[in-house]
């Protein structure tokens, strides 16, 4: 039972959620044009991106 008025608020991260708000308003909050806009970043970044393979999901017993 949390109210959000008793909650602390890290001015940090209120920030770093607007910001990923604004970013995913401007796409229409479409998550494939998300993706497309993040991959031509990266392509057009001078970084180098690891890739690791897949890995299998494995089940607790």
């Amino acid at each position: 039972m949390n109210s959000d008025h008793n909650q602390w608020h890290d001015p940090i991260v209120d920030e770093v959620r607007q910001i990923r708000d604004r970013y995913a308003a401007s796409f229409n909050y479409d998550l494939q044009a998300l993706f497309r806009n993040l991959k031509e970043q990266e392509l057009r970044s001078d970084r180098t991106f690891a890739i690791y393979p897949p890995r299998k999901i494995s089940v607790a017993p």
